[in-house]
């Protein structure tokens, strides 16, 4: 395992982030302490350092479990959460953006997790309701008072996330420096309008949900005793998996993994969170570490899911609106 700055920090992490939504059984499909704990030892043994959770994941089960498991070297970690969902569904109160939800969760996470400081700590979603000046002032004094260390933002606009970083630097505030979101090969939303804003910030962002669920494995293409989240999954789905079984067949590798890499290789600042529900899988993630694929591969793989970037952008990138914007100098301007 390789480290990179996240975002526009100095703060070195492990260039996989691992994924803890898994570890509990809380929901009914979550791995055992047991298990989780084989999972999380063979993420730090790859020299994995970058640990997500969230502060409602298996009913909190999942922070507990990494407060333990961390316990013996907690400074070696860095270890990011999040708040936004509801604890309390009768409550107003115990879910949002807000202040007083903020302040109630950051509270739990640290109990839960046995520390008192949390390194990365994320907005969960935005609510669309509370002000931006109130989550950034209040996030920047958690960090002035030393219980976080770094912000983020996940499933958030791209407008959000980009007010909030102008008003953090306007008035002093910490900026964000990570985004989280969903992105694979068969979902490609992030291009539009998310990666270009975390590039122009300066921002990392980390990407879940690169495997679609299990459904880019291959798993559904034919028969087999694999456990499944559904009973089955579309066209579109399966042909693209037909694509990485053949493209992992050329690297000696597995379906998983070259979906992993497909996302990681697309920009420097894309940090994969992996996870999984047992250390054979977790492992079989891992082997990504072991290739990358050829600029050849990578096309192959983007023309198998295009992406239309629509308006603005490809109206702005059309010729005859450069042509109507720099006459006939653009392909003369170095950019």
């Amino acid at each position: 395992m390789r480290y990179k700055l996240l975002g526009k920090s100095g703060l070195r992490v492990s260039e996989l982030c691992l994924g803890t939504m898994t570890f509990g059984n809380d929901w009914g499909w979550g791995a055992e302490k047991d298990e989780s704990k084989k999972m999380f030892d063979l993420f730090v043994k790859e020299d994995g350092n970058f640990i997500d959770t969230s502060n409602n994941y298996t009913n909190g089960t999942s922070e507990k479990f990494i407060g333990e498991f961390i316990k013996n070297d907690r400074d070696h970690f860095v270890i990011a959460t999040k708040y936004t969902l509801t604890e309390r569904k009768s409550d107003p109160n115990f879910g949002g953006n807000h202040r007083k939800n903020m302040m109630r969760s950051i509270e739990g996470s640290l109990q839960r997790l046995n520390t008192d400081h949390i390194d990365l700590f994320y907005l969960h979603m935005w609510d669309y309701v509370t002000p931006i000046e109130e989550v950034m002032r209040a996030l920047d004094d958690l960090v002035r008072a030393g219980k976080i260390l770094y912000v983020g933002m996940s499933d958030t606009p791209a407008w959000v996330v980009s007010q909030a970083n102008a008003i953090a630097e306007l008035r002093g505030w910490s900026r964000l420096v990570a985004l989280q979101a969903p992105y694979s090969i068969a979902d490609r939303a992030l291009e539009r309008d998310l990666i270009p804003m975390v590039t122009a910030h300066d921002m990392s962002v980390l990407t879940w949900g690169v495997l679609e669920g299990g459904e880019l494995t291959g798993k559904y293409n034919s028969p087999t005793d694999e456990p499944k989240r559904s009973s089955d999954t579309s066209e579109k789905i399966k042909k693209i998996a037909s694509l990485l079984m053949d493209i992992a067949k050329e690297v000696d590798g597995t379906p998983s993994q070259v979906a992993i890499n497909w996302a990681r290789q697309q920009s420097k600042n894309i940090i994969p969170i992996i996870g999984a529900r047992s250390e054979k899988h977790l492992k079989d993630n891992l082997g990504c570490l072991d290739f990358e694929l050829t600029q050849e591969q990578m096309q192959r793989l983007n023309d198998s899911s295009p992406i239309d970037l629509g308006f603005p952008h490809s109206f702005l990138s059309s010729d005859h609106v450069r042509g109507l914007i720099f006459g006939e100098t653009f392909s003369k301007i170095s950019i």
